[in-house]
């Protein structure tokens, strides 16, 4: 007798043809489709977004660099649609003791940190209206479908995605409400997931695209939005900050951005190449706010919402090769955040746009399924490139020297590119950021303050102001390779660091009885900021999209 597979058994998917598809509704995504509609409106492209909607799932500081909308909408400041936002008016940089704030003179800042002619706004709403654009031209956007497969040819170029199954149960089983995904097809596929993205993941590794760069770098950002008494309220100013509460040798920094309607967005970033598997990013987070020279803003405030995502950090050097057979990559999940400026929107825009008059020239030879080899060649000669190699060694002599010797030599640095001097050369990033985790018990345990409920606050009091929802009878997005090893190393050796590392409450170890420890994955509070793909020190746990439009729905962010 043979067994039949439930994949045997499902029913064929139906398919349709595009010239291109384009997986991500991002600013990289959408600048794709856009320029795509601009170049030649007679080309059929389709946007997959897996969101419940266009920006739902967008999530950024977020002082914006206009040079990429400049390029590809020209005209944006005068639409009346377009997103709110402030112009920036005051930028202040700040040391942070435990103690005390200061104030770095602005004149000793490299010209490339400057924020002049810049604009605070929600990136999300920034995503809502350029879908709104993209859709005007005549892209076709699908938002709520998660693109969770590669479809290849039997050459191994990409011939397009499919959609997941909707559905399925916890047991891998079709439920009543069973639909099966659609592939979607082009002559070109585009990735624009964002930071560590489940496809792009597989293709870096399936064609060796990382192949003579180093390992990608990796942050995790923190946000709140706050509506702030009107007294506290400073329109225009950027105000960005490091060390306390972090140590020396921890990386990462922090952010006030004053906009809006009294509404004020603070972050804080941490450098995923931490040590100590005692740090929770989220709980350091919540303790900055309580340092005297920030906690004032919020007096008499409220927190609105909610939110964290990774962050692509390794930029220059750690850039993979953005071109294969059939497709390539955009955006952040080609890794072109600009660390020391803390943006990575205006590359993405660029980096679509880029991508998009590639494609056009490719087609219009009639070629289909190759290797754009020319937008892979030209992307460090454009204003991308120019914007990220002179800041490449800032993250190195941070990760080698610490925080206080690594920011004066990665200054120092910028200011010498401004000539172009090269100080260091290009210095490697070193080991990918799993790897740096060491044990438990090289570290004293750090007891976190209690929250107050007012300034600081839980985790899961905090998802909830994310809108985050899954269906709960679905199969696990969060897949953990080998449970064994997850109790033995995980737990044993690096004290359970998922935990922490998780700003969501997703991972916890439960103490069970005489069974001893059990590993409970609340897979319901995930936010998708894909950290615990990142950071497991035994790469054990695989991140992949649930169901779409599952995840958070972020609002003013």
């Amino acid at each position: 007798m043979t067994d039949t597979t439930a994949s045997e058994a499902l029913p064929e998917r139906e398919g349709m043809d595009y010239d291109v598809v384009v997986v991500g509704g991002g600013p990289a995504g959408l600048s794709v489709a856009i320029r795509l509609k601009q170049l030649d409106p007679e080309l059929s492209v389709v946007l997959l977004e897996k969101g419940s909607e266009v920006g739902a799932h967008i999530l950024s500081g977020a002082v914006i660099d206009p040079i990429g909308l400049d390029a590809l909408l020209p005209d944006w400041r005068a639409d009346e649609s377009a997103f709110a936002r402030t112009e920036v008016t005051d930028d202040h940089f700040l040391y942070l003791t435990e103690s005390r704030g200061f104030t770095l003179p602005a004149f000793g800042m490299p010209k490339i940190l400057s924020n002049h002619g810049n604009f605070i706004a929600s990136l999300g709403d920034v995503a809502r209206w350029m879908g709104a654009q993209a859709e005007a031209l005549g892209v076709e956007i699908y938002p709520g479908f998660a693109a969770n497969e590669i479809l290849y040819d039997e050459n191994g170029a990409v011939t397009g995605v499919a959609t997941g199954d909707m559905g399925v149960g916890k047991d891998g089983e079709p439920g009543p409400n069973y639909t099966r995904g659609m592939e979607l097809r082009g002559k070109y596929v585009i990735f624009a997931e964002g930071a560590r993205g489940q496809l792009s993941k597989e293709l870096i590794q399936r064609f060796n695209l990382s192949e003579g760069r180093d390992p990608q770098k990796f942050g995790i950002g923190l946000k709140e939005l706050w509506q702030v008494a009107p007294e506290k309220h400073r329109p225009g100013l950027v105000q960005h900050s490091f060390g306390w509460p972090l140590d020396d040798k921890t990386g990462g920094g922090s952010f006030l951005y004053h906009f809006g309607d009294n509404l004020v967005a603070v972050g804080f970033v941490v450098h995923l190449n931490y040590q100590n598997p005692w740090l929770s990013p989220f709980d350091e987070f919540q303790r900055f706010k309580t340092h005297a020279a920030i906690r004032d803003a919020f007096a008499g405030g409220k927190r609105l919402s909610y939110g964290a995502r990774a962050i692509t950090e390794g930029g220059w050097q750690s850039a993979p090769k953005l071109a294969f057979p059939g497709g390539a990559l955009v955006g952040c999940a080609a890794g072109f955040v600009n660390v020391p400026r803390i943006k990575g929107s205006h590359n993405a825009v660029l980096s679509g746009k880029l991508c998009a008059e590639h494609v056009v020239e490719a087609l219009k030879a009639g070629r289909a399924q190759d290797e754009l080899t020319a937008y892979e060649n030209a992307w460090r000669d454009s204003a991308i490139g120019r914007d990220l190699k002179p800041v490449r060694n800032v993250k190195p002599l941070w990760s080698k020297f610490g925080t206080r010797i690594g920011v004066m030599l990665g200054g120092l640095a910028m200011w010498a590119e401004q000539f172009g001097i090269s100080l260091f050369g290009t210095l490697s990033h070193g080991k990918p950021d799993y790897a740096a985790t060491k044990p438990g018990k090289d570290f004293e345990k750090i007891a976190y303050p209690k929250p107050d409920g007012v300034l600081t606050f839980d985790k899961l009091s905090s998802v909830f102001l994310s809108n985050t929802n899954h269906e709960e009878d679905q199969p696990p997005h969060l897949k953990v390779k080998d449970m064994g090893l997850q109790k033995t190393s995980e737990h044993d050796v690096y004290a359970g660091l998922s935990q922490r590392y998780c700003p969501a409450g997703v991972y916890e170890w439960v103490e069970d009885g005489a069974s001893g420890p059990r590993y409970q994955i609340n897979a319901q509070n995930c936010v998708h900021c894909k950290t615990c793909d990142i950071k497991d020190p035994n790469q054990n746990i695989t991140w992949v999209a649930p169901e779409g439009g599952g995840g958070p729905n972020y609002s003013g962010m």
